[in-house]
């Protein structure tokens, strides 16, 4: 039986496709190949770090100072918030100084690399207010969308994952590119040096590991998040919004 060939029509001046009536067909595109491959940006991948802990002796902070190392050797250029002095959500405007040093790392950012302990089950409060504080979108922009991200977590005791599963559930709500690896540092105490540098093991391996898939995942999607994260229900909204500034003004 040959293929049917599909003709726009309109319905209520909406243009639909035949067979998906529900959809407006003016926002409905086929990917573009060519969109997908830019010229690649030339300057180091930016990459912020956050860590969960304020303990004098941080295992989350020194296993992020470890994963910095690693990802400048990779080629990065690294930068660190410290979550010390940044208020509670809710507690303090925006305009906090911490708030406003976070936000504005946020937003350098290419990628991120979240460590957190794992306390009662889960991140700590510390790692979640970061997050928290961190807008899904100021105006027009998105300060987490489309960047990548890399999760990991130390543990007092054995292997666990809760922490790293949070994390990526909150990198998910945030619209990150969560990459596929992941570090979880059990027995943390056991794991790094008198001088904070972790010793050799699988897991400092891992954490090797994490560290380069980030360069090579933030390289290969920096200069496309824009497209990869343009969707139609937003194209849509967008030409919806200007359809009814356009009525007004002719009022």
């Amino acid at each position: 039986m040959p293929r049917r060939t599909a003709k726009r029509f309109s319905t209520s001046g909406v243009a639909a496709l035949p067979e998906f009536p529900a959809a407006d067909a003016r926002h409905f595109q086929k990917p573009d190949v060519e969109a997908l491959r830019p010229p690649f940006s030339t300057h180091a991948p930016r990459i912020l770090i956050l860590y969960g802990s304020l303990r004098q002796v941080s295992y989350s902070r020194l296993l992020a100072e470890e994963a910095g190392r690693l990802l400048e050797h990779f080629g990065a250029e690294v930068r660190f918030f410290n979550p010390s002095g940044l208020p509670l959500p809710d507690d303090a405007p925006a305009s906090h100084p911490k708030v406003q040093e976070l936000r504005d790392l946020c937003e350098w950012s290419e990628g991120q690399v979240w460590v957190s302990p794992e306390r009662h089950g889960t991140i700590t409060g510390i790692m979640k207010s970061q997050i928290d504080w961190i807008p899904l979108a100021v105006g027009s922009i998105r300060p987490t969308q489309g960047k990548t991200l890399a999760v990991m977590q130390v543990s007092g005791g054995s292997q666990s994952f809760n922490a790293v599963n949070a994390l990526r559930l909150l990198g998910r709500w945030m619209r990150m590119i969560t990459i596929p690896n992941q570090s979880s540092v059990a027995k943390a105490f056991q794991e790094f040096d008198p001088g904070g540098r972790m010793k050799p093991s699988s897991s400092y391996d891992r954490v090797v590991d994490v560290c380069e898939e980030l360069v090579k995942f933030t390289l290969l999607t920096r200069d496309t998040s824009g497209y990869l994260t343009n969707r139609y229900s937003e194209r849509k909204e967008d030409a919806e919004r200007l359809e009814q500034r356009v009525k007004l003004k002719s009022i």
